[in-house]
């Protein structure tokens, strides 16, 4: 009886431990199997930019037509709201670890340098579409930061749901001290200290806001 009873035991044992273990494991696997997919989404996106930074570059050199390159800036950055939603998705669902803040960098860095581009183009090409950059804190935000910045967030999906092309959204992470990122918000004097902050065209700065008409009124 009490063999029979140790034996029950150390099954129990072994089988605790093996689920353990099986958790880990398919955990691990699942968090890797989001970070190849956030890395696979950054070296299409990184390729794109390329192109298109290329193609304006052809502009003044073979005469390209400035219709299609806008086009293909306007199809970029919807392409990166849809990337942004896609990896926030990613990213609360898994542990934020050190891995996870450079890959998000990665991004910063990179739709900093859509936006710089997106200005480029506004000014060459003449086009009429809207520049709406985002700038949030990434890092410890305070509650009071974290509760505005997901009204923000929310409110800015629904105006890119309703005003689709004829916006530009570019959401980026202002303190992951992005050297480029400084020097731009140094330019339109943006503070960290005042996050978030919506910049519409270069111009506007929104700190406060209760509606998409708030941000409407200045799209025309």
């Amino acid at each position: 009886m009490v063999k029979s009873q140790k034996r029950v035991f150390l099954y129990a044992l072994i089988l605790t431990f093996v689920i353990f273990n099986l958790g880990i494991f398919f955990g691990y696997m699942l968090e890797t199997s989001r970070g190849n997919t956030i890395n696979n989404l950054y070296s299409d996106a990184e390729l794109e930019l390329l192109d298109q930074i290329a193609q304006k570059q052809a502009i003044g050199t073979l005469n390209f037509n400035c219709t299609t390159l806008t086009d293909e800036n306007i199809k970029f950055g919807d392409q990166i709201f849809s990337e942004a939603l896609q990896i926030k998705k990613y990213e609360d669902a898994n542990r934020i670890t050190s891995s996870i803040i450079m890959q998000h960098k990665r991004f910063d860095l990179l739709r900093t340098i859509f936006w710089i581009n997106s200005i480029q183009i506004k000014q060459q090409c003449n086009s009429s579409y809207h520049d709406v950059i985002y700038l949030y804190k990434y890092n410890n935000p305070t509650v009071e930061q974290d509760a505005k910045q997901k009204f923000f967030s929310n409110m800015l999906q629904d105006l890119k749901q309703k005003q689709g092309s004829n916006i530009m959204l570019i959401p980026i992470a202002a303190d992951n001290d992005i050297p480029s990122l400084n020097l731009l918000m140094d330019k339109y004097q943006i503070d960290q200290n005042n996050l978030p902050v919506i910049l519409i065209d270069e111009k506007t700065k929104i700190t406060d806001v209760q509606s998409i008409d708030d941000i409407e009124k200045y799209l025309n």
